[in-house]
């Protein structure tokens, strides 16, 4: 991005009515041309959002974040460089290059990013807080040639990198991948000395905007896709199962196989990382058996649910997989190595994404692993993303015995042995309440997303109250699927937002969820701020089971008439108070 788009971008006019993006950019030098690029690409990010970037003063960036008040913020942008550790790792200030002065530089080194280390935790404790380590070139003050690496240089990088691994395992937390970096923007084309010395800020304009469109992209993390449905022919494996046999497929180098070896490990990874992995092929459903059969396969046939083998349209079975998994279009991505297939898979679902299969581009795969680390990566794996595989399978399953069953749903539910665990109190607030509200479509009161300022917010409020729900039952555990934020408002609670995954339909769970909250905060009534969106009908038909529609203007339950209307509930409760 070059200046002039940047402020040409920034000058469109927003909604009247647009929510402010605010953002915290901390600095040890003139934020200039910087605070410019990550307005603008935010804005492009963002642009039904009012862009607010609030910086420091000049040279302290310790004290910057000392004194920041992270209240009405949505993030916090750090940017580090050499000087914001010792004034003499840069350019701009004269503080002595001795050797005599070497170890002073990293023991103050060191003191400052032990200080800046415990700011920006605290800091993450309240708000996001994205980071970029230091992009720009050490001074020449060591005594080693510059092919050479010093020990002290080293010893400096190192207890950075100490620091920067301490960091990164905070939740809020987000670092800025360097190799990442040094591909977009080579070392050579960073540093503007001229600028440096005469105005504060050290960056070229082009380093400054791709610094600037990188950590806008960290600031707010898009939602990562959910399931990957790939083909099998020349895509998994290298040849065609029906005509050269189970023996005969590939995925090894030795047998100028690699590409697809590599894919089937990748997808391996996803699958652990809690990613929904699904088969759409053309082919023998005997012969597929068989390949996953093989010792020597890198993608286990239990990493994968469901198959959809046949000879039908991959369309057919890519709504099926989406149906199965519950999800839409748009949280999938569909491999292969045919264009024609992948086309009639986009003209089917135009929001999902489809990639062709690059079997014979090496440079083409290698974008290809990187473009879908992007659409799957997350800062974190939880309990949750390993269950998920689990849970869709017990779903399957429960679904076809129900729909074997001759029995009613109270008897099918009587010998599911269920159990419900209430997690209960704002303190020590779990990071999935605030994942199931923004991620949930269809069990969601009324679709509001929540920044982490909105929702720490709520929470502060000293009535607030939360509800985290944990379930298991025969078909295997669920984890953390469903939470409920609001504020007590004298005999009455106001439920402000309540989502539930998909995962758990069907066994009444959000039955339970009232019923528990009429008896742990003794209310007479639960009022619920319901508002209807494109994809939440399954709440609107669970509210319909108290009221009369229309259902404008928010539910409101009393206590006598949920106790008259409540079916039969099975499950066994248990409860952890955070209180």
């Amino acid at each position: 991005m070059k200046l002039i788009e940047a402020l040409e971008i920034l000058k469109k006019p927003v909604p009247e009515d647009a929510r402010a993006l605010r953002i915290a950019l901390a600095c040890g030098f003139t934020p200039l041309h910087l605070e410019t690029f990550l307005a603008a690409h935010l804005r492009s990010m963002f642009p039904d959002r009012a862009i607010d970037i609030r910086t420091g003063l000049f040279g302290d960036l310790q004290g910057n974040l000392e004194r920041l008040d992270p209240a009405g913020l949505d993030a916090l942008a750090v940017v580090l460089e050499w000087p914001d550790l010792d004034l003499r790792l840069g350019m701009r200030n004269l503080g002595g290059w001795r050797i005599a002065d070497l170890p002073d530089i990293l023991d103050t080194a060191a003191g400052r990013t032990a200080r800046l280390e415990r700011s920006l935790k605290s800091l993450s404790g309240t708000l996001p807080v994205a980071i970029s380590l230091p992009t720009l070139p050490l001074p020449p003050l060591f005594f080693t040639r510059s092919r050479q690496a010093s020990t002290h240089e080293l010893r400096l990088r190192s207890a950075l990198g100490a620091s920067a691994v301490s960091l990164s395992s905070e939740p809020g937390v987000r670092i800025l991948n360097a190799q990442l970096l040094d591909r977009v923007s080579p070392p050579s084309d960073r540093y503007d000395l001229r600028s440096d010395i005469a105005t504060g800020f050290p960056y070229r304009n082009s380093h400054a905007s791709r610094v600037a469109g990188l950590m806008a992209g960290m600031i707010l993390d898009p939602v990562p896709k959910k399931g990957l449905i790939t083909d099998l022919d020349d895509t998994l494996w290298s040849g065609i199962l029906g005509e050269v046999g189970v023996e005969a497929l590939a995925w090894s180098l030795d047998r100028q196989a690699h590409l697809n070896g590599l894919y089937q490990q990748f997808l391996a990874s996803l699958a652990s990382a809690g990613v929904l992995i699904g088969v759409a092929s053309k082919n023998d459903p005997g012969l597929v058996e068989q390949a996953f059969a093989r010792r020597d396969f890198l993608l286990r046939k239990g990493d994968v649910f469901p198959f959809e083998v046949h000879w039908d349209r991959k369309s057919g079975s890519v709504r099926r997989i989406l149906e199965t998994w519950n999800i839409g279009p748009d949280a999938a991505v569909f491999v292969d190595d045919s264009p024609m297939e992948v086309a009639e898979v986009q003209a089917a679902f135009p929001g999902l994404c489809g990639i062709v299969f690059p079997k014979n581009d090496p440079a083409a795969f290698w974008s290809m692993l990187e473009d879908l680390r992007d659409l799957f990566g997350k800062k974190s794996v939880s309990a949750e993303d390993s269950l998920r595989l689990q849970s869709i399978r017990g779903a399957s399953e429960l679904r076809a015995l129900e729909a074997g069953s001759s029995g009613s749903l109270d008897d099918f539910l009587r010998t599911a042995e269920a159990r419900v665990r209430f997690i209960f109190g704002t303190r020590r607030v779990d990071p999935r309440a605030l994942e199931l509200i923004n991620k949930t479509n269809q069990f969601n009161l009324n679709g509001v997303k929540f920044g982490d300022a909105a929702w720490r917010g709520l929470l502060e409020d000293p009535e607030a109250f939360l509800l985290v729900v944990d379930y298991e039952d025969k078909f295997g555990p669920l984890g953390k699927i469903a939470v409920i934020a609001g504020r007590r408002t004298g005999p009455a609670l106001s439920v402000e937002a309540w989502a539930m995954s998909c995962r758990a339909f069907s066994r009444r769970i959000e039955h339970q969820c009232l019923k528990y909250l009429f008896a742990k905060t003794a209310a007479d009534e639960i009022a619920l701020d319901y508002r209807e969106t494109p994809r939440n009908g399954p709440f609107r038909s669970f509210l319909l089971q108290w009221a009369e529609a229309p259902l404008s203007g928010g539910v409101r339950i009393p206590k006598e008439v949920f106790a008259a209307r409540v079916p039969a509930l099975f499950h066994a409760v248990e409860e952890d108070v955070l209180e």
